[in-house]
């Protein structure tokens, strides 16, 4: 079986730290019930998760939603 790196996570996402975020939520969304994306036996939450965003299952969305300015009323 091949192992998962941070750098194949890399080459999906623009930098380690919202890595971080992507995978945390991820993890919190498995242990809440959700199903596994992709097919990883035996491997904890985490590991899943990277394999997820490793392949593409998991993309980062922009928040379009626009905010008001302070200004405004």
């Amino acid at each position: 079986m091949a192992r998962i790196t941070i750098e194949d996570c890399l080459k999906r996402v623009p930098n380690r730290f919202l890595l971080v975020n992507m995978v945390a939520k991820r993890v919190r969304q498995i242990r809440e019930g959700s199903e596994y994306l992709v097919s990883s036996p035996k491997n904890e939450d985490i590991v899943v998760s990277l394999r997820e965003i490793a392949a593409g299952k998991i993309t980062i969305q922009e928040d379009t939603e626009e905010k008001p300015e302070e200004n405004e009323v």
